[in-house]
C-alpha cells in the first residue's frame, strides 16, 4: 500500500521534472554572477579603524584578534578559515571601517598560512 502511494506522488513529479526548463547555471563554462547581497572577502579602511574591538568582540567565529601594543599602537588581525560572513563585524563597527564585500575568498594550499593583517597601525604613521 505504500510502495503505491509512493508512486502515485512519484510518477507525476517525475513528469514535471522531465519537462521543466533547465536552471543550472553555465559556470564555469561561463561568467558566474553572484547576488547583490552576497557576503564574501572582508574589506576594512584602515584609516577609519580606531581600534576600538567592537569587531573583534562581536565576532561569533573568532576570526577576527586585536593585538594592541599601546594604546595608539594595535595591529587587527583576520583569519579567513574561520570568518562565516555573517557580517557582524560589519555591524558592530561604529567608524564604518570594516565592510564584507561581493568578492570569493581565496582558497589556501598546502601550509600556507591563513592570516591577513588588515591593518597594521604604529604611532609614526599618526605622525
Amino acid at each position: 500500500m505504500d510502495s503505491l502511494r509512493s508512486l502515485i506522488y512519484l510518477v507525476p513529479e517525475l513528469w514535471r521534472t522531465l519537462f521543466e526548463k533547465i536552471i543550472t547555471i553555465a559556470y564555469p563554462d561561463g561568467p558566474l554572477e553572484l547576488p547583490e547581497n552576497f557576503r564574501g572577502r572582508v574589506r576594512i579602511n584602515p584609516d577609519a579603524c580606531r581600534g576600538c574591538n567592537a569587531c573583534v568582540r562581536d565576532c561569533p567565529a573568532f576570526g577576527l584578534e586585536l593585538e594592541r601594543k599601546g594604546r595608539d599602537e594595535f595591529r587587527l588581525i583576520h583569519y579567513p578559515a574561520h570568518c562565516i560572513a555573517c557580517g557582524q563585524c560589519e555591524d558592530s563597527c561604529r567608524f564604518g571601517a570594516i565592510e564584507l564585500t561581493n568578492e570569493f575568498v581565496e582558497p589556501t594550499m598546502g601550509e600556507k598560512p591563513c592570516v591577513e593583517i588588515l591593518v597594521e597601525r604604529t604611532p609614526a604613521e599618526d605622525e
